[in-house]
């Protein structure tokens, strides 16, 4: 054997021969420097990729914390704006209920009217909706809408305060004028017709309704809407069985189509007590009651002087 040669001996079994495999020493070294570097390669490949996979999970448990996160960060802010609406639907039903009062005691141009701005507008994006976008859009863009919508709100909540304190005082100083204003539902029903032009269910042609027409089942009770004196009782034309109170203040009211009255001219009735009952007496189709209010003799709509929803 010469000294640029290796020689493996093979023995393929105890009764085989022996094989001799002359190999060049420059082949073996070669052959150990590529196994080596094989070696390291795999070694490498293989601590770099357990290095990935351990970033990898680190990640994937940061960003399931932050999806946690956020899903209850808009579960909140999706609440919060829900609260925010609502307070909005009930500074809208607070104004609505406001322009009744200053219809009824004649403060609809007093300064504190006409001088604050009525309704307050559009929800500023705070449905559902509009959150789901705006969580797209980060949560500073969430915050600045929530503050530019309770900023709003809290600016119409003390304009709202002292349109009542004007109000409050008003009703301090007359408690007569108060308790003469119709402010009650006659009786309980459904408003088939309404205070206005409409279209006569008896000719077809178009006609001025001077009141609510309110359905209501035969003998249903009709309470006076406020303090006053009967001044009518009988049978009116068109009206059928009608009664009449006189509140004061030129403030009259009107209840027709009765099927029995309760009182008669002359008598002081108190808000709320019957009346009458409901009939389905003069020109009629079918039990309902026709309430009418009148002030300084002109017919006015019955919305304006019911308080309640």
């Amino acid at each position: 054997m010469g000294k640029d040669e290796f020689t493996i001996v093979i023995f393929p079994g105890s009764l085989g021969t022996p094989k001799k495999l002359l190999l060049p020493r420059r082949f073996v070294k070669f052959g150990v420097l590529v196994s080596f570097v094989v070696l390291v390669g795999i070694l490498g490949s293989s601590f770099y990729f357990v290095q990935q996979y351990l970033d990898m999970q680190g990640s994937e448990a940061e960003l399931v914390k932050l999806r946690r996160e956020s899903k209850i960060s808009k579960i909140q802010v999706e609440k919060f704006a829900q609260q925010v609406k609502n307070f909005e639907t009930e500074m809208v039903r607070l104004e609505r209920f406001e322009k009744k009062l200053r219809v009824i005691t004649a403060l609809e141009n007093s300064p504190q009217s006409i001088e604050k701005n009525w309704g307050v507008g559009g929800p500023y994006g705070l449905s559902t909706n509009s959150f789901t976008t705006a969580m797209g859009r980060g949560a500073a863009g969430r915050v600045e809408r929530l503050s530019n919508g309770l900023d709003h709100l809290g600016k119409q909540a003390k304009i709202q305060s002292i349109s009542f304190q004007e109000l409050d005082d008003f009703f301090k100083n007359q408690k007569s004028l108060l308790s003469s204003t119709p402010s009650i539902w006659p009786t309980r029903g459904w408003v088939t017709s309404s205070f206005g032009f409409r279209k006569s269910p008896f000719t077809g042609l178009r006609e001025k309704h001077e009141g609510w027409d309110i359905a209501a089942r035969s003998g249903a009770p009709v309470r006076a809407t406020a303090d006053g004196v009967v001044v009518v009782e009988g049978r009116e034309y068109g009206y059928g069985n009608m009664v009449e109170i006189d509140h004061g203040y030129g403030l009259v009211t009107r209840y027709g189509h009765n099927s029995k009255h309760l009182v008669k001219v002359g008598d002081k009735v108190k808000r709320g007590q019957v009346v009458s009952l409901v009939g389905n007496t003069g020109r009629s189709t079918g039990p309902h009651l026709h309430y009418e209010v009148l002030l300084n003799s002109v017919p006015v709509s019955p919305k304006n002087y019911i308080l309640e929803d």
